[in-house]
């Protein structure tokens, strides 16, 4: 049967701005749902859940959100035009601040060569020539059944502006030994970022409060990856 759009709109409603949610982002403590930034923000001055009031973390709430991209599909699919009236107003945004436009990141595609075929290491993580910015990874702390790890034994790295949060994930799991179940949260100043951020782009949005003494400073955690 078709189903009116009215019928779901409390399922796919942020409780804080009262909007569609954009970057729908679930609290692991209770699985309430918000918009992202909506989310973020309210965690700026409170640790509880803004719909049942539950402490979602003691000092660091940020740790315990996780982006549902199934839900965001979803609302996207039901709601006609929203995804592309978002985008629209994120291209707005950045181009109004004199800012690039962050570009999701896209599969680099093998390129076929004659003969033997050659083994691509896709998880290999390289640092390109350019290192043109240097960042301070700073441990936050880990939540209980992440498993044994090994601390980090440099925390200063200088590395291409081009390289993404999803490199330095890949640095930090190698370096420290990580279990594939553990995942890592990297945050600069209030900011959980995303894997597709470029350094620079994060250093250009976010400005000089994430900068100590010339240094990009990240922020990580560990956490145990939901079933």
């Amino acid at each position: 049967r078709m189903i009116n759009l009215a019928e779901l709109t409390p399922y796919i409603l942020c409780s804080i701005c009262k909007g569609y949610f954009i970057d729908a982002t679930t609290i692991t403590e209770c699985l309430h749902t918000f918009c992202k930034s909506c989310i973020v923000r309210h965690f700026y001055y409170s640790n509880r859940c803004p719909k049942c009031n539950i402490v979602v973390h003691q000092t660091q709430p940020l740790y315990n959100i996780r982006l549902d991209r199934q839900l965001q599909d979803i609302v996207y699919k039901l709601v006609v035009n929203l995804e592309e009236r978002e985008k629209k107003q994120m291209h707005d945004f950045y181009k109004e601040r004199g800012l690039e436009v962050p570009k999701p990141a896209v599969p680099q595609p093998v390129p076929v060569s004659r003969g033997r075929p050659r083994k691509v290491l896709g998880s290999v993580f390289r640092i390109p020539p350019e290192l043109d910015i240097s960042i301070l990874l700073e441990f936050i702390g880990a939540n209980e059944g992440t498993g044994n790890f090994k601390p980090l034994e440099k925390k200063f790295v200088r590395v291409s502006g081009e390289a993404t949060i999803g490199h330095v994930e890949k640095f930090l799991r190698r370096k420290m030994d990580l279990d594939p179940t553990c995942q890592v949260d990297i945050i600069c100043g209030d900011h959980l970022l995303e894997h597709y951020q470029t350094l620079r782009e994060i250093r250009q949005a976010i400005g000089e409060s994430a900068v100590q003494d010339g240094l990009l400073v990240l922020h990580y955690g560990l956490v145990v990856s939901p079933l």
